[in-house]
């Protein structure tokens, strides 16, 4: 038996998105900027696309933009968001949790002259509403964090700051990477009160290798890069149309599973917990109660992550150690929590979707106690 248990770093195409993507490529092939027949076709499946892509939040399907994923889109709302506001101030807020596609652009800004506020996270994962509205200034342009952790599920109360920001009125823009959140959690008021919110299709069953920028009405931002005249020139290049087909599938189905899916995701994290703590008590469950059902951190002190990875890939069970983009380096989201080290090089990421099953999770469960044993007696 195996268990895949990443779908947080990334999940299977599910088959009505694959059909989409194989139709897109073989029966409506034409180039989305031509004015033939087959052009207007492919033409017509986009903008089907991009209606589904902006129905899950309740967005207009204007407000969406086409990007090759979540990553392109953080760079694009910080680096243009923060650019285009800079005659009105040059302060901007993040935190020291966010995803490496934030922190990056954040510290590009930062060496460009930009004053940015790293706000730490506190020991759930999130920041606090008080730390924002405390580090908001009349000259604070931008306010960029995500909705969802990708690490420990923890949930932000960024609508909560997009009502503060309003009432202080001094035009900041609020930017969150929701990637994590996107067809899974219920998304009210469009964009959760934010003027730019960046996501993903392979995070919900459908291709790499797009995403969007959902951009709020009225709000302004440049180009990231330049080119032609696609995605009202926000967005040049020859739109990837499988992979953007298979996003608007994805999207529409994951909208009308949202409910089920959710329900399926708590059960299954809280079977993960009870399973852990029962057969582990030395476990730490690092992710928050009323966070993300989708995602689960923990840990076993005393052992090392990547230890406990290997063993439990060689027993077919897949999991991560953070981020699938650190690479294995350590969790900056862990350390700016200022969990213990042993807490943190224990520190293990199961993160669930539709596919998931309870006999997956038991089976986990299962080998990880066996593992953890057997590491340890190694060890002795």
């Amino acid at each position: 038996m195996t268990a895949y248990l990443d779908s947080a770093a990334t999940t299977r195409v599910r088959e009505e998105a694959a059909a989409a993507a194989m139709s897109a490529m073989r029966e409506v092939f034409g180039n989305t900027s031509s004015s033939h027949l087959p052009g207007r076709r492919a033409a017509a499946l986009l903008e089907k696309a991009r209606a589904d892509v902006a129905g899950v939040p309740g967005a207009t399907p204007e407000s969406v933009v086409f990007t090759s994923g979540g990553t392109e889109a953080d760079n694009h709302a910080i680096i243009r968001g923060a650019e285009s506001r800079a005659r009105r101030g040059r302060h901007v807020i993040t935190s020291l949790a966010e995803h490496e596609a934030v922190l990056r652009p954040m510290e590009q800004l930062a060496s460009q002259g930009f004053d940015v506020t790293f706000l730490r996270p506190g020991p759930t994962g999130a920041v606090s509403f008080e730390d924002v509205a405390d580090a908001l200034r009349e000259d604070t342009i931008l306010v960029s964090l995500m909705l969802v952790n990708n690490e420990t599920g923890a949930i932000n109360p960024v609508g909560e700051i997009a009502g503060e920001i309003k009432r202080r009125g001094h035009g900041t823009l609020l930017h969150t990477d929701a990637v994590q959140a996107y067809g899974k959690l219920p998304m009210p008021s469009g964009t959760p009160g934010a003027d730019l919110v960046s996501v993903s299709a392979h995070k919900i069953h459908g291709s790499k290798g797009a995403g969007a920028l959902i951009i709020r009405p009225g709000v302004n931002i440049p180009p990231l890069i330049l080119g032609g005249a696609q995605e009202g020139g926000l967005r040049p290049g020859t739109h990837a149309l499988p992979a953007i087909a298979a996003f608007g599938e994805a999207a529409r189905l994951a909208k009308s599973e949202l409910r089920d899916n959710l329900a399926r995701a708590e059960t299954l994290k809280s079977l993960a917990v009870s399973e852990i703590t029962a057969r582990l008590p030395e476990a730490v469950i690092i992710s928050p109660r009323g966070g993300s059902p989708y995602i689960l951190s923990f840990s076993l002190p005393g052992h090392r992550a990547e230890t406990l990875m290997n063993a439990l890939d060689a027993e077919g069970i897949y999991l991560s150690r953070s981020s699938a983009c650190k690479k294995g380096a350590r969790s900056h989201t862990l350390e700016a929590m200022r969990l213990p080290p042993g807490v943190i090089d224990g520190a293990l990421r199961a993160s669930f979707s539709k596919d998931t099953t309870a006999e997956e999770v038991t089976y986990f469960a299962e080998r990880l106690e066996r593992v953890s044993k057997s590491v340890f007696t190694r060890k002795r």
